[in-house]
């Protein structure tokens, strides 16, 4: 009898909202059947990823970049990683502002995902795009004075046409839940019907 498939999440968050992105989907993967174990780069080291078959790498976006967390994780294991099965998937707050702002999802996608697969020349064989937390206590000192001169800062206003919901005053999630679960589901069937 085979064993259970299994896979590593490893995800770096500034926020929490990749947190809550990569338990989402680990709970999908476990009930696939499949046996995750879900860890913060930040906090906890890990050491091996033989163990493995599947491994996703996590980030929050900030400013355009990865935590250095989740980076250092796939510079660590990036020869391990390119003879395993990997995902890729970022909590990006902001890309459905970008998009508002003209950017098309591919642009992001190939930002965010494609260089850093590029760049540690991985193949992934999934990457997600995945909204984020807007928290107002987290906005820089800067970001109050700018929007009331530059109408490009207005965020209020932004948020409200991207659709995000205020889930506490001041707190936006733009995470789209089925979305998330539909990716991990495709993640699991590409795991489990691998040859």
């Amino acid at each position: 009898m085979a064993g259970k498939d299994k896979a590593l999440i490893a995800y770096g968050t500034r926020y929490g909202a990749t947190k809550g992105t990569a338990e989402e989907i680990a709970t999908v993967l476990r009930k696939e059947g499949i046996d995750v174990r879900v860890i913060n780069v930040g906090k906890e080291q890990v050491e091996d990823v033989s163990p493995y078959d599947l491994i996703v790498v996590g980030s929050g976006i900030k400013m355009g970049m990865w935590t250095s967390e989740a980076e250092s994780f796939i510079s660590k294991f990036q020869k391990e990683l390119a003879n395993k099965k990997v995902a890729f998937f970022v909590s990006a707050g902001s890309y459905k502002i970008d998009e508002l702002l003209g950017k098309p999802v591919t642009k992001i996608k190939e930002q965010y995902l494609d260089e850093k697969a590029a760049k540690y020349q991985l193949q992934p064989i999934a990457l997600g795009i995945f909204g984020g937390i807007w928290d107002r206590k987290n906005f820089p000192r800067w970001w109050k004075p700018a929007s009331s001169v530059f109408k490009i800062f207005d965020i209020d206003a932004r948020i409200k046409a991207a659709g995000y919901k205020e889930i506490k005053t001041g707190i936006w999630d733009s995470r789209d839940w089925n979305a998330i679960r539909a990716w991990a589901e495709q993640l699991a069937l590409q795991l489990l019907n691998a040859p």
